[in-house]
């Protein structure tokens, strides 16, 4: 049978998925319809938001179904009536029988990861969190269980050094555009062979559960490659953080933490404002330095970082002017972590609000 003529049903919600659509619907494949979730208000003036889906989908003249349930006798109806070939799934609620075994070739879903590692909801952020050097899209057919169908297609897609989130995120939104119009064209040539995911170690499986915010709390007690690689698996979005205590006062502010990085460094040198009007000169020797940006932050000098733990005192931080630009925006903090910190003085500086800075902590192992 001719790809072309497949009677499609597609359905997502963010704009993970919206590329796929396109290319879909630019490609000459016969979209019948998008089911997609239901506008609902949101931000500060609760205004009312459609899905980047929903509106890709009205831009390019499909019918539009967003359900509140999926069992639903008027929105199965409803999808009855578009008479589906194939279901295809991207970034969407989890589906009952009914709907997806509804179209006559089944329905399949594309996953960001080579499953079977990183099932679940959040498998771009748990695979950089963990350090991975490669992840990928897997195209596989829905069935019972969560991200557990047969396998019918995968990319392998390095994970590089400086991704985060939000790089990576493009790279396999593209990458899976391209596998998603693949598996309709072997779908309709017969030619999958799904490979199923049984037999398999569970204990050796890495998961993906949804992130929570109490999930991106950085822990400073952790190696330093660990905490670049947790702030790189949240950002942009959620975001790490972390809690921040002036010296001397009991309450916490936190600090949202989108960039970080590891270097080995010797005899690090920098100098800080001892006053307004005079710098000061201190040194720094350490092997590793963790080097952590947190933007827009009003702060006196010195501050503790993290949470505050019986018996245990958290690292301070020093902030002094960039050697190369003394009138910069950009305000720089050294801070001792699992390692004492020389300093020659103390900063009297205190910064305007909305400066930006980078955060340094000097950690003891990788």
């Amino acid at each position: 049978m001719d790809a072309k003529d497949l009677r499609i049903v597609f359905m997502g919600t963010p704009e993970f998925a919206v590329p796929s659509l396109r290319a879909l619907v630019g490609g000459g494949y016969n979209v019948v319809g998008v089911v997609t979730s239901p506008d609902k208000p949101a931000g500060r003036g609760q205004k009312i938001h459609r899905s980047e889906v929903k509106i890709a989908a009205l831009e390019l003249g499909l019918p539009v179904l967003q359900p509140e349930k999926l069992k639903a006798p008027e929105f199965v109806e409803a999808l009855e009536a578009l008479r589906p070939d194939l279901g295809i799934v991207i970034a969407f609620r989890m589906l009952p029988e009914v709907v997806w075994a509804m179209p006559r070739l089944g329905t399949f879903n594309l996953h960001a990861s080579l499953l079977p590692q990183y099932r679940g909801a959040a498998p771009i952020n748990w695979a950089i969190i963990n350090g991975e050097t490669e992840t990928g899209v897997t195209t596989f057919l829905l069935n019972h269980e969560i991200d557990k169908g047969g396998i019918i297609g995968q990319v392998r897609v390095p994970i590089l050094p400086e991704d985060n989130v939000g790089t990576l995120y493009e790279r396999l939104m593209t990458t899976g555009t391209s596998l998603v119009t693949e598996t309709v064209d072997r779908i309709a040539a017969g030619e999958i062979r799904p490979v199923e995911q049984q037999h398999i170690d569970e204990a050796t499986l890495r998961p993906a559960p949804k992130i929570f915010k109490e999930d991106c709390r950085i822990d400073w007690e952790k190696p330093g490659r660990e905490i670049v690689n947790f702030v790189r698996g949240l950002s942009p979005y959620p975001a790490a953080w972390t809690e921040m205590y002036r010296e001397g006062d009991g309450e916490a502010s936190s600090a949202k933490i989108f960039s970080a990085s590891f270097e080995y460094l010797y005899n690090l040198y920098g100098f800080f404002l001892h006053d307004r009007n005079q710098l000061r000169n201190f040194i720094i020797s350490s092997s590793a330095v963790l080097i952590v940006a947190i933007p827009k932050f009003s702060t006196s000098t010195f501050l503790t970082f993290g949470e505050r733990k019986a018996g245990k005192v958290g690292p301070r931080c020093i902030f002094f002017t960039p050697k190369d630009n003394k009138a910069s925006n950009t305000i720089t903090a050294f801070c001792s972590y699992q390692a004492i910190l020389y300093m020659m003085g103390k900063s009297l500086m205190s910064f305007k609000p909305n400066t930006s800075f980078n955060f340094i902590a000097m950690t003891a192992s990788e």
